[in-house]
């Protein structure tokens, strides 16, 4: 081996220790990377949004500023319009739940009985007891959770300091970006800065269009579920709809879990099949419409990142790192995919491959 490829490859394990030991830190401190890991993110989809300020010569501090804010009455406004409905809909569920229960014991034990010889009867009398004895109302539910929340006070501490934690962070990461930006451009190796600045530009294209391309495909369905629904008659349209919309994120488990919700929203209404059937056309035009119009037009094919490999990103770095690890999956999976083009990029053209020797490769 020739000196020059003995230093390569000591660079090359020594880049490897370093990067194993990053990992291993990482999941040292997962617990206490939270805040971080989402103000990285909400910094890394609002940065145009601040670049576009900037643009209009507003001072970069006030540029960052008004987008927090921004950010931070939305999510008010959100939590304000959803909450109410939440508590209102868990009143009418347990107010209902004997009822259905009673349903359930007369049309679809039986049908079961009957096709699959499944014997199955739910206790309604013990349900309406046990909603007399502790409420009919969501407002118990709620002193019970703040009981608990009090008697877990250092874990309500600790919530209320990510939380306080998360704009500041936010704010930080947004003024020093450009400067962040530079710095990284500084630490890379001479002979690797063009061909590792192309890559983390590839890795920015890839996360970019997938994260603000997802994003407007979530808050377009949130509308359309949400009008969709408030036409077919649904009471809860609005929180439903817009739960639907923010959890199709998440391939597959949004739809799943939205509808779900929509299909208990229709039973508690008790209005026979019109509210389910409005529910079912409802749900299969969103589905139609994201799979075939809104993810091609919108996200694009030619991003890569499949759906399974979301799900199994969002689950493996979830196991491996919990709520950081889900986090920083999307991001990680960009890279990953990036490096993965590159691999295939040198093994397509290795002589390996293409079957050269070394004399062919020298004639």
């Amino acid at each position: 081996m020739t000196p020059a490829r003995a230093s390569e490859s000591w660079q090359t394990l020594v880049w490897a220790g370093v990067g194993l030991a990053l990992l291993g830190l990482f999941y040292l401190l997962s617990p206490i990377l939270a805040p971080f890991a989402i103000a990285a993110v909400l910094a890394y989809i609002c940065d145009p949004a601040v670049n576009w300020l900037v643009a209009r010569r507003l001072p970069r501090p006030l540029a960052v500023l008004l987008v927090i804010a921004g950010i931070g009455l939305l999510l008010v406004l959100l939590v304000g319009i959803l909450v109410p409905m939440v508590v209102s809909e868990t009143s009418a569920l347990v107010r209902r739940l004997p009822d259905l229960v009673d349903i359930f014991n007369q049309r679809t034990a039986p049908w079961l009985a009957e096709r699959f010889n499944v014997e199955i009867q739910l206790d309604a009398a013990f349900l309406r007891e046990l909603v007399r004895e502790h409420g009919t109302n969501a407002q118990d539910a709620l002193r019970v959770l703040f009981a608990h929340a009090r008697s877990g006070g250092m874990a309500l501490i600790g919530l209320a300091a990510n939380l306080f934690l998360i704009p500041i962070v936010m704010f930080y990461l947004l003024q020093e970006w450009p400067r962040l930006l530079a710095e990284l451009r500084n630490i890379v190796p001479r002979p690797w800065l063009e061909r590792g600045m192309r890559i983390v530009r590839d890795i920015d294209s890839v996360l970019s269009e997938f994260l603000r391309g997802q994003l407007s495909v979530m808050l377009l369905l949130a509308v359309f579920y949400s009008v969709g629904l408030w036409l077919a008659g649904l009471r809860f349209a609005l929180p439903v709809g817009v739960i639907t919309g923010l959890l199709v994120f998440i391939p597959y488990v949004g739809f799943g879990g939205g509808l779900v919700l929509a299909i208990m929203a229709a039973l508690l209404q008790g209005e026979g099949w019109t509210p389910l059937i409005g529910v079912a056309v409802v749900y299969s035009l969103g589905q139609l419409i994201e799979s075939f119009i809104l993810t091609p037009y919108i996200v694009g094919d030619r991003i890569g990142l499949h759906p399974l490999a979301v799900i199994f990103a969002l689950m493996a770095f979830g196991q491996l790192f919990g709520f950081v690890g889900m986090l920083v999956a999307l991001p990680v999976s960009a890279a990953l995919l990036v490096g993965l083009r590159e691999l295939r990029g040198a093994w397509l053209a290795s002589r390996l491959y293409r079957g050269d020797t070394p004399d062919e490769g020298q004639a």
